[in-house]
């Protein structure tokens, strides 16, 4: 499989440097924002879901309606809607798009946040529902007569859809850092997404996962790594621009820290493991490896993908590229200030990475 690029997606211009740039759904900024992704070369964004957010499933619509190639990776989180509903949704989603869509399982990483829809399981008991939950997704969309299911979470009988994907199945993305996450995703998913961390932790996570879906007797999952990249013209320039967004990023947490928006960080500890995993790399030390940069992630809490890649575009491409080296074939790229940095990553970055493999194996282009 070739190597692939993610970005995330956003419906308006906030960001972690300035949280008040906008809010709600800008029309206009979200249609040039996926025109930026699907014209530079991004292959999938992450279409993110909260229980604040707007509604997710909608956004991948419009990705989908808005572009030509862009594949939306669709954040979703189950026990908000029934299985069979949620499978019978992607599968239309995807006939819209052609094949262009792709599911990203979120079982939950903070009971607050669960709780805000509804949600009161305990997370082991999250995780098993979502692996019964992609195991229902697939049923819908393979079988070709009336099914019961009687399990631990759902129960149903005499199920059939008319509708289908476009092609034989959607891909379903697992993502986490947790002994059950590994379970779940080596067993069920066709991708798994962590968070960036140091070669030799992140290559830790990757036999984990891989080693549940050898168990399985399943493929491995296609690694997914995340990053916060921060890139100028040359590694002094991006290490000046790095300390100039971290005093943006403390500032604009600490505003949403006293809006309750999020935990001031240092004083809560998150539950989530990847999140735990992110600070103790963080008191570790602040530079890892060629170019992973911890310091947002303390910023921030950990509140998800929180780890930088710093330097010149030709830093931050050798950085990437020591990822696929261990096995990740799925690299995603978010900026602190999403709209401009993945422009430059279009122009800077995807073409050195894609020109280096392309002298290593023409055929992953």
């Amino acid at each position: 499989m070739p190597v692939e690029f993610i970005s995330a997606i956003n419906a308006n211009r906030a960001s972690d440097v300035d949280p008040s740039a906008g809010h709600g759904f800008d029309h206009e900024f979200a249609h040039e924002y996926a025109k930026v992704l699907d014209e530079g070369g991004f292959d999938y964004t992450l279409v993110p879901y909260s229980s604040s957010w707007i509604d997710a499933n909608q956004f991948a619509q419009f990705v989908v309606n808005h572009t030509e190639r862009l594949k939306p990776m669709l954040a979703h989180r189950p026990g908000v809607i029934f299985p069979t509903h949620a499978a019978r949704a992607f599968a239309t989603l995807d006939q819209i798009g052609r094949g262009r869509l792709a599911i990203h399982i979120i079982a939950g990483g903070q009971d607050a946040e669960q709780r805000r829809e509804g949600d009161y399981l305990s997370k082991a008991e999250r995780y098993a529902r979502a692996d019964e939950y992609i195991q229902i997704l697939r049923r819908v969309w393979t079988e070709t007569e009336p099914f019961d299911h009687d399990g631990a979470y759902y129960k149903f009988e005499g199920f059939r859809s008319e509708i289908r994907p476009y092609q034989d199945a959607i891909p379903v993305s697992v993502g986490g850092s947790s002994e059950e996450a590994y379970r779940v995703g080596g067993r069920q998913g066709d991708i798994f997404g962590l968070w960036g961390e140091p070669l030799a932790e992140t290559k830790q996570q990757i036999d984990s996962v891989n080693a549940q879906a050898d168990a399985a007797g399943r493929p491995h999952p296609r690694i997914w790594v995340s990053f916060r990249p921060i890139v100028a013209a040359t590694d002094d320039l991006a290490w000046e621009r790095a300390h100039e967004l971290l005093g943006r990023i403390e500032t604009g947490y600490a505003d949403r820290a006293a809006k309750r928006h999020y935990p001031i960080a240092g004083t809560t500890v998150p539950q989530n493991v990847g999140s735990q995993r992110l600070l103790a790399l963080a008191e570790r030390g602040e530079l890892h490896d060629r170019a992973l940069w911890t310091a947002p992630a303390k910023a921030t809490n950990a509140a998800g993908s929180s780890t930088a890649l710093v330097g010149s575009p030709e830093t931050v491409a050798a950085a990437l590229l020591d990822y696929v080296d261990i096995g990740c074939e799925l690299l995603s790229i978010r900026g602190f200030d999403p709209f401009d940095d993945a422009i430059g990553y279009a122009k800077h970055v995807l073409p050195l990475v894609r020109q280096e493999l392309a002298h290593r194996k023409p055929a992953t282009v």
